[in-house]
């Protein structure tokens, strides 16, 4: 099979990462990323050598102005495609839509669209073959990523009959300075379930999963406690050996000294490129088992966990792979992730 040409709309925290990961992969093709501002992303792209695309024909003109090359319009690019992922502002994606599906190309959203946009919710460790072939999926958001991570790890292993969730949820992405300086805790909502829960059981269907989240005055990742109920008592060494044997989960011993996000992301920093931790990172001692009850704490990294998911889903809904478990080990190798990886 040829490999598929992919383009990227939105080239933000999530596009960014997405384009440099398709552009490792030997088995795809970044054919060229949309743009709406010739801002310094867009200037990093053209240094890179990635072919820029605008919404519309005016905006070609200022691109131009800052000496960008623009290559086409968007719809120059979707007749070049056989994939497009979707890193759009929330919302925006479903507006394309339409315009997508005149072009035929496969279609992959991410976790701030609505799940009606697509026709599968996608988790690579959980749902890989339901999105096999599939015009449309959503991979689904960053905490819903690392809730079913854990959840499907232990379901496979031990069986999860129910899950309780408390996420602290930092405030905005690094580079989002227009939401400023927040001197509150915000309940998001002030209600149960948070939406995290209702996005899970669009992967997890009979799986009864409630969460509620708290936005807090940070920008490096999310914090969750999570409380899972098994179908049956399991020991500790159980729990740790499937957790430990998953991919794109991470043990984190105690002996790292590390006791905070903004610890992971300073290890990271001198390790990984942008800081990023794609992987799912669970406090070692944070885990505890009671019977059939396992509660522990784990942290998200909001702006990169998504990434090979979105890899896994382009190879889904191309065809270009059937195996959930030869596309997760391609695209964790190529992106250097999981425990071998890791910096520590």
């Amino acid at each position: 099979m040829a490999a598929p040409r992919v383009g990227v709309v939105g080239y933000g925290t999530i596009g960014r990462r997405v384009a440099e990961a398709v552009s490792l992969q030997s088995d795809m093709h970044l054919e060229g990323v949309v743009k709406t501002r010739p801002d310094y992303a867009a200037i990093q792209a053209a240094m890179r050598g990635i072919d820029i695309y605008v919404p519309g024909g005016g905006e070609a003109e200022r691109f131009e102005a800052n000496g960008i090359r623009v290559r086409g319009t968007i719809g120059d690019l979707l007749e070049r495609v056989d994939v497009v992922v979707d890193a759009t502002p929330a919302g925006v994606g479903s507006k394309y839509k339409g315009l997508y599906s005149r072009y035929g190309v496969r279609q992959v959203y991410q976790g701030g669209e609505p799940p009606e946009v697509a026709k599968v919710s996608f988790s690579s460790l959980c749902n890989y073959g339901e999105a096999v072939g599939a015009d449309s999926v959503r991979v689904v958001s960053c905490n819903t990523t690392g809730l079913l991570r854990l959840i499907c790890t232990l379901d496979r292993a031990l069986g999860v009959r129910r899950v309780w969730a408390f996420i602290v949820r930092r405030a905005a992405d690094p580079g989002e300075y227009k939401k400023g300086p927040i001197n509150s805790i915000v309940l998001d909502p002030p209600k149960t379930p948070s939406h995290h829960a209702r996005d899970a059981k669009t992967v997890l269907r009979d799986v009864d999963v409630e969460t509620a989240a708290v936005v807090v005055p940070t920008t490096l990742m999310h914090v969750h406690y999570v409380r899972l109920k098994l179908s049956r008592e399991a020991s500790l060494g159980e729990v740790m050996e499937a957790l430990s044997e998953a991919p794109r989960i991470v043990l984190l011993p105690g002996r790292a000294g590390i006791k905070s996000t903004a610890q992971l992301v300073e290890a990271a920093r001198f390790s990984r490129p942008r800081a990023d931790i794609p992987e799912l990172i669970v406090f070692e001692e944070s885990i505890s088992v009671r019977g059939d009850e396992v509660s522990l704490i784990q942290a998200v990294h909001q702006e990169s966990i998504v990434v090979p998911e979105n890899i896994d889903a382009i190879r889904a809904v191309t065809g270009l792979e059937a195996s959930a478990e030869r596309s997760i080990a391609l695209t964790d190798e190529t992106l250097r992730i999981g425990r071998k990886h890791f910096f520590l």
